[in-house]
């Protein structure tokens, strides 16, 4: 295989998985390690990917993100099971925040015909938990046209009028050195009041934001419970000496 086909191939599978390892490289490419090596080597040069332990990810830029519609195609069945095991520490009576985004979103759908109160800042999710008959409140604030997120002053004041019981928080970087953070900083704000504001947190983001770090910082590992669809076993290892993984594709 030529080095242009085995750099097509490593980027068409990272973008459908968003990882990958170094031995699913060499397998689907028919390729020694260190001639995976190399390829991995020339592509992050091209700021194409970022190389990880025993494989590489995506690369990212720090202060850009997605539109709703870009992330709800992105790792659906793995978002999904995050939210199933995320909707099972909600017990009736709860009080809970859902944060804009699209694996919080997926939460909602667990949630149907259950006792409990929702507030969120997510103008997609409002519409579908009213739909689902769960009471719901939405904060008010300024809009984010690309992630139909509330965020800004307003938001920060209307949230001091509630306090929960769970909250469920997205992130678009899980970091062993920077934590959870995001791209916004206004967003960071928001997201780090409500954990302040919450009896128990959680981190609900798929793999693909594993290792990634952005812009703003919302808080530390420590400050939250991190659900994931799948971590490998020396990462997890790592986490769990910060904080607790939950993983829901064990």
């Amino acid at each position: 295989m030529l080095n242009a086909e085995r750099h097509n191939l490593i980027m068409d599978l990272l973008k459908l998985r968003g990882s990958v390892k170094l031995r699913d490289i060499m397998d689907a490419s028919d390729s020694s390690e260190s001639t995976v090596r190399r390829d991995l080597a020339d592509l992050e040069e091209q700021g194409l990917l970022k190389r990880v332990h025993g494989g590489a990810i995506l690369s990212q830029e720090r202060a850009t993100e997605l539109s709703m519609g870009e992330k709800s195609v992105i790792n659906v069945r793995g978002k999904k099971e995050i939210a199933r095991i995320a909707a099972l520490t909600v017990a009736d009576g709860d009080c809970i925040y859902l944060d804009a985004g699209s694996t919080t979103f997926e939460i909602i759908h667990f949630l149907a015909g259950r006792d409990i109160t929702v507030v969120t800042n997510g103008l997609m999710h409002v519409e579908e938990l009213v739909s689902l008959d769960l009471k719901a409140y939405i904060l008010g604030g300024k809009m984010k046209a690309k992630t139909k997120a509330v965020i800004g002053g307003i938001a920060l004041e209307n949230i001091m009028n509630y306090r929960f019981d769970k909250a469920f928080i997205g992130a678009n970087g899980i970091n062993i050195v920077d934590g959870y953070t995001t791209p916004d900083m206004e967003e960071a704000l928001l997201k780090r009041r409500v954990m302040n504001l919450s009896d128990e947190t959680f981190i609900v983001a798929d793999r693909t934001k594993l290792h990634h770090s952005h812009f703003a910082k919302m808080f530390d590992l420590e400050d939250a419970v991190i659900i994931i669809d799948q971590m490998e076993a020396e990462d997890k290892a790592r986490f769990m000496k910060k904080t607790t993984v939950m993983e829901a594709l064990e």
